[in-house]
């Protein structure tokens, strides 16, 4: 197993751990815009290390785990930790741009970088099949669509303090750092990288009509 993987599951294993048994320290290093616009940036990074609870833990890791493997073998080590924490700051910023007047907003979770990994994972190689459940076949470009459909239901939803929009952040630069280091993608794999922005691009109508 890759180290850098291995590393950035125990962190988020550890990190969120504690934060599920220290209420402080969860408030301290969570995504909240009051604080990130005080000075507290830390929390643009920090937050992607904590989670909600062990299944919103287990479903990032998993989610994680599956695409990971993808993106290493195609890009390597250097280039997935790229994919990564360039994603979780992507999150992090789309994130403030959505919410940065709401100063009350808080949010945890590792959906922006994993969400990043997936769709890096996806564009690399679109042909892959998934197990819903680990029975349910289903094409990995379509588990993506929807995991980014299910995204905007959460985030109209706001029933939860999962960060949603960070999906979408994380989305947009795992896209993004692809293409630029490998640009035969969009040539080799046009249609697939047509289909995953249409989720992307129905994010910023929804935004743009105030549907959000």
């Amino acid at each position: 197993m890759n180290i850098i993987l291995l590393g950035i599951i125990i962190a988020n294993v550890l990190i969120s751990y504690k934060g599920f048994n220290d209420l402080y320290f969860f408030r301290k290093y969570e995504f909240h815009v009051g604080s990130i616009r005080s000075g507290e940036q830390i929390r643009m990074l920090s937050s992607g290390f904590l989670h909600v609870d062990m299944m919103h833990l287990v479903f990032n890791m998993l989610t994680l785990w599956f695409f990971a493997p993808v993106v290493l073998n195609w890009l390597g080590t250097f280039s997935f930790a790229l994919v990564y924490f360039g994603s979780l700051i992507f999150g992090s910023l789309l994130t403030m741009i959505f919410h940065k007047n709401d100063y009350s907003y808080r949010a945890v979770g590792a959906s922006g970088a994993v969400t990043g990994v997936l769709y890096s994972a996806i564009l690399l190689q679109p042909d892959m099949m998934l197990g819903i459940f680990f029975v349910i076949p289903i094409p990995a470009y379509l588990f993506g669509i929807l995991y980014l459909l299910y995204s905007i239901y959460g985030m109209k939803a706001k029933n939860d303090n999962i960060g949603h929009t960070a999906h979408f952040g994380g989305a947009v630069g795992g896209y993004l750092i692809t293409l630029i280091k490998e640009p035969s993608l969009m040539t080799d794999h046009s249609l697939m990288t047509i289909l995953l922005a249409i989720p992307i691009l129905i994010l910023f109508v929804m935004a743009k009509l105030g549907k959000l």
